[in-house]
């Protein structure tokens, strides 16, 4: 139970960076390479707007700088994820953090030059340019930016600005990996364990002991709120950012700003919100109230959520079996996609290490002319495989995307990144309970699947209904302080759970565990994400190899096209309210049926 240093991890347990650079030396010369090739770019600017060629050229500079760019941010990045405690890692990230900032400066010179052209006049010379044709989705991004465009000596000094409009989440990334350190707690028949946030969220807020599970949270919680008031000014000058660049750029709000970027109608965002919110809620609270009964607890808590309800059962599995049962639930997305599993398993694509200094959670980077990188941490449960499922997902996603579009039109809006990661849980769990007849078994899986829905339409839904009065309360001119923070959040939860759960002081600071709230409006996107899988998976059931061939159609597209048609092209009309009640309807059959294996 000892917490492990990153240079006592074995190797097969990391991922290679190596095949991104071999070494921080030659990371730090392609990083120096970068910066004078940005210094370059101004070059391309100069009579951008006479020649249809010298647009063609502008733009094909500003990708081959990107290019250059992606795997020097990615190894910097990547490095301080798998510990954060390392001085050279920290001190490359800043150097890369640095060279962006360099980097988007002059990238926001050409595009104010760009963003000037007239409409009539990019039109024409991509008439002329057949080259210019292939830049259209960056063009037509540009163009839909314009209205909210500053001046280009402004857009070049907020670009040059990046380190500091980004260090709040950098600071808070930090101070998680690095400064936060938990005293041990008493666990399970009085033994000392100790903690960390890794530990806490994938090992003991699931643990099966009642007195562990809460002993720790109690511990865990009280750390949290010794760097309470100072994450609530991290988090509050990351939302006056927001809110001040919304004002600045002629936005109506920051939730315009914010949505404008993922190409998101109002409409689309509050009803993702608003139906599952009030319509989940009660399936939930039947969840939670079963679970009380079922674990024969006299009150029910927020520390008791993710207790598991079956503890004795854990289908036993290793990380190799488990990534073999992948493969084999993942068949009918077809051959190519299998040998990029393999692949991403043999090439050590994937850090499922624990050690000290790891960043917490789960996430996939995909670095463009590069193989995706997973980081995960690995407890040999069968939920992780449902983790490693998901970012899997990802990492299919973005090798299909990376491999068919030129690296500006690889990405989608942050509204579509979360449905394939999800329709490969939903492929997984399916094999599972087409692959037993164990009534058990069966009840596990339910489970699975309510975990992940509880994942992306409770967790991370309440966090985008959290960032929405956070939001409003800013724009009102609501100071943002840490019992603004907690009590907002607290609101929240306790406006989703009723009666069915005890929600606490130490409930409302939950906020400050999560990143994604310095990702824009990213939370809400992982409920649009399973919305958009579970009609997908639907359709799939009904209608087979079409709709799978759909689907890849989709994954391939990349950033081509906007989520509502990209979503269609999987046969998918996110648009119709009836998309989302679809979706929460299935979850509160598999909480029917879950209560159904108890009587």
């Amino acid at each position: 139970m000892t917490l492990t240093h990153r240079q006592e991890i074995p190797l097969e347990e990391t991922w290679d960076l190596n095949d991104l650079f071999l070494s921080d030396k030659d990371w730090e010369q392609a990083r120096q390479h970068v910066e004078k090739e940005a210094e370059k770019l101004s070059l391309f600017t100069e009579k951008i707007g006479e020649r249809a060629e010298n647009l063609a050229n502008a733009l094909q500079a500003r990708e081959a700088l990107m290019k250059k760019l992606v795997p020097v941010v990615t190894y910097a990045t990547l490095s301080l994820s798998s510990d954060g405690t390392n001085a050279s890692a920290q001190g490359n990230a800043s150097l890369a953090q640095s060279t962006q900032a360099l980097v988007q400066a002059e990238l926001a010179k050409l595009e104010a030059e760009i963003i000037k052209l007239p409409e009539a006049v990019i039109e024409q010379f991509q008439q002329e340019n057949e080259l210019l044709q292939s830049f259209h989705v960056c063009l037509d991004k540009l163009l839909e930016s314009k209205p909210f465009s500053l001046s280009s000596e402004t857009e070049e000094v907020l670009a040059s600005l990046t380190p500091i409009l980004t260090n709040p989440y950098l600071t808070y990334l930090t101070s998680k990996a690095a400064d936060m350190t938990f005293p041990d707690f008493i666990g399970a028949n009085g033994e000392q364990k100790p903690l960390s946030f890794a530990r806490f969220e994938d090992q003991y807020e699931l643990s099966a002991n009642t007195e562990e599970r809460r002993h720790a949270f109690i511990t865990f919680d009280d750390t949290l709120k010794q760097y309470e008031h100072t994450y609530a000014k991290l988090y509050a000058g990351e939302v006056m950012k927001q809110v001040t660049l919304a004002r600045l750029r002629g936005y109506d709000s920051v939730e315009h700003m914010l949505l404008h970027s993922q190409q998101v109608t109002p409409t689309m965002y509050h009803n993702q919100l608003d139906i599952i919110y009030k319509e989940l809620a009660p399936h939930m609270q039947r969840y939670a109230k079963l679970k009380k009964d079922v674990l024969g607890l006299e009150s029910f808590g927020f520390s008791d959520l993710k207790a598991p309800l079956d503890p004795e059962f854990e289908p036993p599995t290793t990380y190799d079996q488990a990534y073999e049962t992948i493969i084999e639930a993942l068949k009918p997305l077809g051959e190519d996609y299998s040998r990029m599993l393999v692949k991403a398993k043999n090439e050590r694509w994937v850090d499922r290490a624990d050690n000290i200094g790891k960043a917490t959670g789960a996430f996939c980077s995909s670095p463009y002319g590069y193989h995706p990188y997973i980081l995960l941490t690995w407890k040999d449960t069968m939920r992780g495989a449902f983790i490693l499922a998901h970012e899997l997902g990802h990492a299919g996603h973005f090798y299909n995307a990376n491999d068919a579009q030129p690296l500006h039109a690889t990405r989608p809006s942050t509204y579509c990144i979360e449905a394939p990661s999800t329709m490969n849980e939903l492929f997984l769990g399916n094999h599972l309970l087409a692959s037993t007849d164990d009534p058990r078994m069966k009840r596990w899986v339910i489970l699975q699947f309510i975990g992940t829905y509880y994942h992306n339409f409770v967790t991370h839904l309440l966090e985008g209904e959290f960032q929405r009065r956070v939001y409003a309360l800013a724009e009102n001119g609501t100071p943002l302080t840490a019992i603004t923070l907690r009590e907002t959040k607290q609101a929240v939860l306790s406006g989703f759970w009723g009666d069915a759960v005890e929600i606490t002081e130490r409930a409302g600071r939950t906020w400050m565990r999560q990143p994604h709230y310095y990702m824009g409006l990213y939370p809400y996107t992982y409920s649009a994400g399973l919305t958009a899988a579970t009609k997908a998976y639907t359709l799939y059931q009904d209608q087979g190899q079409p709709v799978i061939d759909q689907w890849l159609s989709m994954l391939r597209a990349g950033g081509t096209l906007q989520p509502l048609e990209l979503f269609k092209l999987a046969g998918v009309d996110m648009e119709k309210k009836e998309t989302i009640q679809d979706a929460v309807a299935y979850v509160g059959s598999l909480i029917s049926e879950l209560e159904n294996s108890y009587q």
